[in-house]
């Protein structure tokens, strides 16, 4: 079993930044890729950005050149680090770690809005 503890979301003003981090523990030996979805109300969980386990980051056409994925593998940690944030950023944003079977975190709030 992998738990995922997320941290990081609240309420910022478009333009603004966040950083968000999720933690997996449990009985990892190895994952497959670790990554960030995100639903917004009335949409589908759609991918942001993740990374498979030493490669290379995929992220999403919506969020490149604003958002990057890192991982520090020490602490089986990954983070997004979001810039520029936009209004249609809004959405509860879920980690997720493949190790076989997918695992999700409780997922994290993050509003943009003036």
């Amino acid at each position: 079993q992998v738990q995922l503890v997320e941290s990081g979301g609240g309420l910022v003003q478009p333009g603004g930044s966040l950083r968000l981090s999720c933690t997996a523990s449990g009985s990892i030996l190895r994952f497959n890729a670790m990554g960030w979805y995100r639903q917004a109300p009335g949409k589908q969980r759609e991918l942001v950005a993740l990374i498979p386990y030493g490669g290379s980051a995929n992220v999403a056409d919506s969020v490149k050149g604003r958002f990057t994925i890192s991982m520090d593998y020490a602490k089986n940690t990954v983070y997004l680090q979001m810039n520029g944030l936009k209004f249609e950023d809004t959405a509860v944003y879920y980690c997720n770690c493949n190790a076989g079977i997918n695992y999700w975190g409780q997922g994290t709030q993050v509003t943009v809005s003036s």
